[in-house]
């Protein structure tokens, strides 16, 4: 090409790149969350775009809606981002809407102008101070969250207005709070009984387990679901200040056999990491369907499996390390005992030993042989 006698070239770019940093969270948000990309790639563009310096000073670094059935990981994803950048899954500005129905109870949030009663009783939850907490050097920003939106009043949508669209809050002793370097996420469960009613087919859809075979299909509808829902409870003005809708689909048997796994692996942290003995146990593959049996109610979404693993395996094994069955190195074997269909626990005496040495114990049991069964 050609321009005022100079040869000019064109080398073709790829706007689609990530950054080293954001290829790295992305990665990291896909081994914490399980089959909802839409939200894990809008996460990871905002967080480019943060990277490459490029977001607006006079609004918040990102603000998103997040939709979509209950236990499909709204607030499980923003948990999971702020584990994976501050490695604290704690380290967000979290604000349970449910206890904001009432309009006087913002003053929670930015406290009482002077001279109300309780002005300095109660200190306001959104001070700079707070949001300022969980910076870090590399990534100078916060993470609030607004759980369940829907359920607080109109006063505090009407709050959000300023912060959205200017990124400023002014509490109530009329000090100024700048929410330009914060990720703002809400969630809702607007029109989750009406996707339940698809997801398990009461109104005439496909069942869960066909609706599998048609998961592009149901989730199109759940889309169309939660946006009007969306649309019929917030004003466009609340709306039009939003940067990112996201649906989160509904969760598949594939999906939540993944869940399982990562479910799995937190259970035996918590063992690692608690006061108990330390052992570690693993489950056959007829346990886990098991559990999945049990846990899988599709339109509860991950949230029901979580209750299963709780009541048919961290309640056994508790009591098999509070009763001493289950000791240091220990190796518990978790089958299904088909006939009466529950778990059964046996001790692998052949591999204690290796556990035993692996958890640094100096008396490990030394009796190789069969699986020997112990009660729960």
């Amino acid at each position: 090409m050609v321009n005022n006698g100079h040869k000019r070239t064109l080398i073709t770019l790829n706007p689609e790149a990530k950054s080293t940093q954001a290829e790295e969270f992305e990665r990291g948000l896909r081994e914490r969350v399980i089959g909802q990309d839409r939200a894990i790639r809008t996460l990871s563009s905002l967080y480019q775009v943060f990277q490459a310096g490029m977001t607006s000073l006079a609004r918040p670094l990102g603000t998103m809606l997040f939709l979509g059935p209950t236990g499909s990981g709204k607030t499980h994803v923003v948990e999971a981002a702020a584990e994976e950048l501050f490695a604290d899954r704690n380290s967000i500005i979290k604000i349970d809407c449910a206890e904001f129905q009432h309009s006087h109870e913002i003053a929670k949030l930015i406290g009482s102008p002077p001279g109300y009663l309780g002005h300095r009783e109660t200190p306001p939850l959104l001070t700079q101070e707070n949001l300022d907490r969980y910076r870090t050097e590399r990534d100078p920003f916060t993470f609030v969250l607004f759980d369940e939106i829907e359920k607080a009043s109109d006063a505090l949508w009407q709050l959000l207005l300023g912060v959205l669209d200017k990124a400023t809050l002014t509490l109530g002793d009329n000090r100024r709070v700048d929410f330009s370097q914060t990720m703002i996420c809400m969630t809702s469960n607007l029109g989750s009984k009406e996707m339940s009613e698809l997801i398990t087919g009461s109104i005439g859809f496909a069942p869960a387990r066909s609706a599998e075979l048609n998961g592009d299909d149901l989730d199109q509808k759940i889309y169309r679901t939660a946006s009007e829902a969306a649309r019929r409870k917030f004003s466009p003005e609340f709306m039009n200040r939003i940067d990112k809708v996201v649906v989160f689909r509904s969760l598949k048997h594939k999906e939540l056999r993944q869940i399982l796994d990562l479910e799995l692996s937190a259970v035996q942290r918590r063992i690692d990491e608690g006061s108990g003995e330390r052992f570690i146990f693993t489950l056959t593959d007829e346990a886990k369907e098991f559990l999945l049996n049990e846990g899988v109610e599709f339109r509860y979404g991950a949230r029901h499996l979580k209750r299963a693993i709780e009541r048919f395996l961290v309640y056994p094994l508790a009591s098999l390390s509070a009763t001493k069955q289950a000791r240091l190195g220990d190796v518990i074997v978790v089958n299904i005992d088909d006939q009466n269909q529950k778990l059964t626990f046996y001790r692998d005496e052949a591999e204690a030993s290796k556990a035993a040495a692996s958890m640094g114990a100096s008396h490990a049991r030394q009796q190789p042989g069969d699986h020997d069964r112990i009660a729960a």
